[in-house]
């Protein structure tokens, strides 16, 4: 296959985008506004090979990838528009305060991560790993805290902005060896980002090579999380280092671990070129096993019959379809919203249209702050109707599997907007809740959260 250059765009060379002369002038700039607020980054392979410039701005790979308009709310995009148009709307310290305004209200860090999921070892936090799940740890290496291009509802949108109170990172693999022998517990180590596969290989080399020569704790698989096969397939192609990364992987499954590839498709089109087809032969030539996992969201696949496609086509390719989320409450939240009841039916119609390989997929799941939430059925009981949830991960082992009820709300798009049934008044994992209680260090953590994140980094220091 023909070597592609890899080239970045981001807000500051949006310009050279010879396809987005075909918006406006008052479009692109609207554009340029909410790329003031929410991080933009793409590249020529999303540019020239997966969206199509016909059918902009609707078109789903461009919504996926380019800033929209609607992103932010009218007022916020009015303001930044103006100050873009004038050039004097605000000084540079007056963006600054209103970007983190508006941030600051799309909720950074879901789900608690900073406050719940950061180990505490010896009375330190473990900056750049989470463990939220006893047999999960999430490994952070400050390398790879970008990615080819971004996603437009990336729930780790904060990673990006170049805020480093928000970031979670870490540099030195040694505390994470450390951390692993120390919980025998753990069997999975999830290196995560942004996305390690934009670091060279002989970075990730630094951090994969002493797991491999320690063997710490009980670890047993290495998952990496990674958008690159959508975007840059090239990785493992033709980029200088291919061949290494690809060895990399070999060594990793010689040595006795299983290496699961988490592909991040959000889709079909972004299964269609020859370049993905290749670069999923040669990753599972090394014994790797790619999984596939995706949020539904408005605008870009909210379309059953895709959804189902985009599953066939992923076991063709022999691929593991694996999660659809619900899309985190965080970022551009209410432009991607789809409300769980019609979350629940879109799967189930696609999910109809595929045979038992492709039922491997779970959801729709919310990876809430007690854990990964199923949506699993929605039933009438005495004339009234129940959302039928299932905690399949949570913080503490005993709820896991635990089958509960919500009062149905056909517009409720996240579990917080939801209401115990059958007169509860609150759910078995909330602290009044009547089933397994929250740790008291994690409720103590918990209430960390009414404090502002810079008064917590000030506490740290």
């Amino acid at each position: 296959m023909k070597p592609k250059r890899f080239r970045s765009y981001s807000a500051a060379n949006i310009d050279s985008i010879t396809q987005l002369k075909r918006l406006s002038e008052s479009q692109l700039r609207e554009m340029l506004a909410v790329a003031k607020v929410l991080p933009f980054r793409t590249n020529n392979y999303v540019v020239e090979e997966l969206i199509d410039w016909n059918n902009i701005p609707e078109d789903p790979l461009f919504q996926l990838t380019f800033p929209q308009p609607q992103m932010l709310h009218q007022s916020d995009l009015g303001r930044i528009t103006k100050h873009l148009a004038t050039g004097t709307g605000y000084s540079p310290e007056q963006l600054k305060r209103e970007q983190y305004r508006i941030r600051t209200a799309m909720n950074p860090h879901p789900a608690g991560q900073l406050q719940l999921n950061v180990p505490e070892e010896q009375g330190e936090m473990l900056q750049g790993m989470q463990h939220k799940y006893d047999e999960t740890v999430l490994f952070f290496p400050k390398q790879g805290q970008t990615c080819h291009a971004y996603c437009t509802y990336c729930f780790r949108w904060a990673q990006f902005i170049g805020n480093k109170e928000l970031q979670m990172a870490s540099g030195e693999v040694e505390p994470l060896i450390r951390y692993l022998d120390r919980h025998p517990e753990v069997s999975d180590l999830l290196i995560t980002g942004g996305d390690p596969m934009f670091m060279r290989s002989n970075v990730l080399r630094r951090y994969i090579e002493p797991l491999l020569r320690h063997r710490p704790g009980n670890l047993q698989t290495i998952r990496i999380g990674t958008k690159s096969l959508s975007y840059w397939p090239y990785r493992y192609l033709s980029d200088k280092d291919s061949d290494d990364l690809i060895s990399l992987f070999h060594e990793i499954t010689t040595a006795g671990y299983h290496l699961s590839i988490m592909a991040h498709f959000t889709h079909i089109r972004e299964l269609s070129t020859k370049a993905v087809e290749a670069a999923i032969r040669r990753i599972r030539g090394t014994g790797a096993i790619i999984r596939c996992q995706s949020p539904i969201v408005r605008h870009i696949n909210d379309d059953a019959s895709m959804w189902a496609q985009m599953w066939r086509r992923e076991v063709q390719l022999g691929m593991v379809p694996y999660y659809m989320f619900i899309a985190r409450d965080t970022g551009p939240k209410a432009y991607f919203d789809i409300p769980i009841a019609e979350t629940f039916k879109l799967f189930s119609d696609a999910y109809r249209q595929v045979s038992g390989l492709a039922r491997t997929v779970r959801g729709p799941s919310m990876s809430a702050k007690p854990g990964k939430i199923l949506v699993d059925g929605i039933t009438e009981i005495e004339g009234k109707k129940y959302f039928v949830l299932k905690m399949i991960q949570g913080r503490e082992a005993a709820w896991v599997n635990k089958v509960f009820y919500a009062r149905y709300d056909p517009k409720a798009s996240w579990i917080t907007e939801l209401k115990p049934a059958f007169g509860e008044r609150c759910f078995f994992f909330e602290p009044n809740g009547r089933g397994p209680q929250m740790p008291l260090k994690q409720l103590r953590n918990a209430a960390m959260e009414a404090i502002p994140e810079a008064a917590i980094s000030i506490h740290r220091s």
